[in-house]
């Protein structure tokens, strides 16, 4: 390098200095406002706690109801408190915006940061060179703690590089492909600043139906998906904070690998599950053999179930013969059968109908015992007639025989019986599954499976409860809060002058502290709770009675459905969108496709596409934002070397590159590799299945690997991944990695993988 070309270079780095200087001043001025705020929060807090220690209970629940508000606004300010910042736009009219988690404000109310969900953030994701919305100049600001340590510009009008009142930092890779190319840490990083346009637009859509969000591998579905949750949290608060917004992700540790994202993003009233968790009461992992979870995903089993619950309200063969103190009396089948006719016709679920059935039956088994007494000389007068029913009620004979002929059942007992009667179960069979419906067949003690568990709330739902308790409760819990709004409007006028605490917030704290629960915990452990809106990731898997239970979960039908179709494994699961949800919300499907892959490189992903073609996989094109530094690695191995070598290709690359690592096999060899791992010693962590997202590396399946990434990927026999579930599976397993991805196999491997 001659003099000229140092000269140049030094007044380039003075130049990002005098930058990075300028941005941490601004930086620490947020800071210092977050720190400010924060204080005067945990003053509040302390003034609260101490302002009424000996008071009364009224007054204890009002405490502890400002406490929980202070509470949730102090752990939101922490949450951001070491990265609230990330970007600054600068705008034609001169105006700066500095961009970040959270908004921020003097205490004269000027704006310091405006919060990334604002619409006047938007232009920050949107802006192009072609479209610029106003902006001249993006700038991303690349942060350690509270300390910039980097700046990548976009200059979108070119006249800022002639105007002397911006110095550009023009050099770097780019605030994205920093982030992709960083090693995994086990959780998805908040990836807010690196939001590109395709994903903004898609985040702030203002589709109130069901949005489908269609993305090959690394395209972001998942950050898309979350993000939008936190922007619809955000946009219509009032409408979600008492409801919740329902994740659904595919195993348990995939919601560990997202679950700081929401909370960094200041959004805590959100509830994640994995579909073996959506029935209270029920948590399971366990999956079926591929042929029975295909029938229990099918839709005719709504109509197998909905016949073996009627089939349940019986008529008895012959009529009955009782005998009441001494008299005797005929239940009559026309009896049970005009009263199972007036049950029925109330439309009722199974148990709250059968309060209509039993007093139908009753009414006119009083007749005829009136009849009977009066046939045996006794003189009845309308008077007698509830001590008439008491006697019927109470008689073990008439209890018997009605609950024979209308049972009241839990969905669990329910499905339990059915399962083990294969008489009841062919008998409830639809046309579609006669022949099928013995692959159901199991002993009562079986273990719940996740494909169960939509059968379960489909039996729920036809069960039903007795609704006249639950319409008491609505009536009292009405009444309660107008209660709570109109004493906490006198108690705010009180205690709080700042204008944060509102009169229905501090009713909701009061009904909160009475329930004892979180929003988290009473939506879990209700079946019939409803949200205002739904995500689901790696949709692609779910069944049509998985959707059927799904849809319940939110009645206006708001949902974020994101997936990929080409990467379906299970065997229930579906090759198109419109397939598996017009039937439930007909035209208001819109879907939208990710097409820019900012995960795995171009020369892993051309690979993974060949295969998937090969197979005739409906692959969504992507581009991939980086080529790789190197071509996928194959190695064959004799069939008995194959876990020997295997775990010494996963040593090698270990040494050779940083970063998590991820070994995909078959169910059966995961045990015996990660044995064979863990026992060498440059290895300091070896996890098994989802859980091990931990893990330095993660030894599981390709279905435990959905929606994770990480910098290393070493697939083990990749047949046996096919031969499980199918091409979707390796396709699934090759797309994980965001640098290397190595294959070792015995067996010759599957068509378009090699090149």
């Amino acid at each position: 390098m001659d003099g000229t070309e140092e000269q140049v270079a030094r007044e380039a780095e003075e130049q990002v200095a005098r930058e990075i200087a300028r941005e941490q001043e601004y930086a620490d001025l947020l800071y210092a406002r977050v720190d400010e705020l924060i204080t005067h929060v945990e003053r509040n807090l302390d003034r609260i706690q101490g302002s009424q220690q000996a008071s009364t209970h009224q007054n204890r629940s009002e405490r502890d109801s400002f406490m929980a508000l202070y509470e949730d606004r102090l752990a939101l300010l922490r949450s951001v408190s070491r990265s609230v910042v990330f970007g600054r736009l600068d705008m034609d009219d001169a105006a700066r915006h500095y961009i970040g988690r959270i908004g921020l404000f003097t205490p004269e109310r000027e704006q310091l940061l405006v919060d990334w969900r604002a619409p006047a953030a938007a232009a920050f994701y949107r802006a192009t060179s072609t479209e610029r919305l106003d902006v001249r100049l993006r700038r991303h600001l690349i942060s350690r703690g509270r300390t910039v340590v980097g700046l990548e510009d976009d200059v979108l009008d070119q006249s800022v590089l002639e105007d002397g009142d911006h110095d550009v930092v023009l050099q770097g890779e780019g605030a994205l492909l920093a982030a992709v190319s960083g090693t995994r840490t086990g959780r998805m990083g908040d990836i807010v600043a690196t939001i590109q346009a395709e994903q903004d637009r898609i985040i702030r859509s203002e589709n109130r139906g069901v949005l489908v969000v269609q993305g090959g591998p690394g395209t972001g579905k998942t950050a898309v998906a979350l993000h939008r949750a936190a922007y619809l949290l955000y946009t219509h608060r009032r409408r979600l904070e008492h409801t919740g917004v329902l994740i659904m992700a595919p195993t348990p540790g995939f919601l560990r690998y997202i679950e700081r994202v929401l909370p960094s993003l200041g959004e805590s009233g959100v509830v994640m599950m994995t579909p073996g968790e959506m029935f209270p009461g029920v948590e399971t992992f366990f999956h079926d053999a591929d042929d029975v979870a295909r029938l229990k995903g099918d839709a005719a089993m709504a109509e197998l179930l909905s016949r073996a619950v009627k089939q349940r309200q019986a008529v008895p063969e012959k009529d009955v013969r009782l005998r009441i103190d001494g008299t005797p009396l005929v239940l009559t089948r026309d009896m049970l059968r005009a009263a199972r006719r007036e049950a029925r016709a109330t439309h009722k679920p199974h148990n709250a109908a059968r309060a209509v059935f039993v007093r139908a039956a009753m009414d006119r088994l009083v007749e005829a015992y009136e009849r009977a007494l009066v046939a045996q000389g006794s003189t009845i007068v309308p008077e007698d007639r509830p001590d008439l029913l008491s006697d019927l009620r109470h008689d073990p004979e008439v209890k018997r025989q009605l609950n024979l002929a209308w049972l009241p059942y839990t969905p669990q007992g329910f499905l339990r019986i059915l399962f083990a009667r294969p008489d009841r179960l062919r008998a409830a069979a639809p046309r579609s599954l006669a022949g099928r419906v013995d692959l159901l067949v199991r002993p009562k003690d079986s273990p719940w499976t996740v494909e169960d568990v939509p059968l379960l709330d489909e039996v729920a739902e036809l069960l039903g409860e007795d609704a006249a308790p639950a319409e008491a409760k609505a009536r009292d819990d009405a009444e309660r809060r107008r209660a709570d709004v109109e004493y906490a409007r006198k108690v705010i006028e009180n205690i709080d002058t700042s204008g944060i605490v509102r009169a229905e917030d501090l009713a909701d704290q009061v009904g909160q502290i009475r329930d004892g629960r979180t929003l988290a915990e009473r939506a879990s452990s209700e079946r019939s709770w409803t949200y205002g809106h739904v995500v689901v990731d790696e949709a692609q898997e779910h069944s049509p009675m998985s959707w059927r239970a799904l849809m319940r979960r939110a009645p206006t039908k708001s949902f974020t459905v994101v997936g990929d179709v080409a990467q379906t494994s299970s065997a229930g699961g579906t090759d198109s969108w419109t397939a598996a949800l017009s039937p439930y919300i007909q035209d208001r499907l819109q879907v939208e496709h990710l097409t820019v892959n900012y995960r795995t490189p171009r020369r892993i992903m051309d690979r993974a596409v060949a295969m998937a073609q090969a197979h005739s996989l409906p692959v969504t094109e992507v581009s991939s934002v980086r080529d790789g530094e190197e071509d996928p690695l194959l190695e064959q191995v004799s069939p008995a070397e194959l876990t020997a070598r295997s775990a010494e290709a996963v040593r090698r690359v270990h040494d050779r590159l940083p970063g998590r690592i991820a070994v995909i096999a078959a169910a059966e060899r995961l045990r015996d590799l990660a044995a064979a791992i863990d026992s060498l010693e440059s290895v300091p962590s070896v996890g098994i299945g989802s859980a091990g997202v931990d893990d330095e590396v993660a030894v599981m399946t390709a279905q435990d690997a959905k929606g994770l990434e990480f910098d290393i990927v070493v697939i083990v026999e990749p047949a046996e991944l096919i031969d499980a579930h199918g091409a979707g599976d390796l396709y699934v397993a090759m797309s994980r990695s965001t640098q290397h991805l190595g294959v070792v196999h015995s067996r010759e491997l599957p068509a378009g993988m090699a090149g």
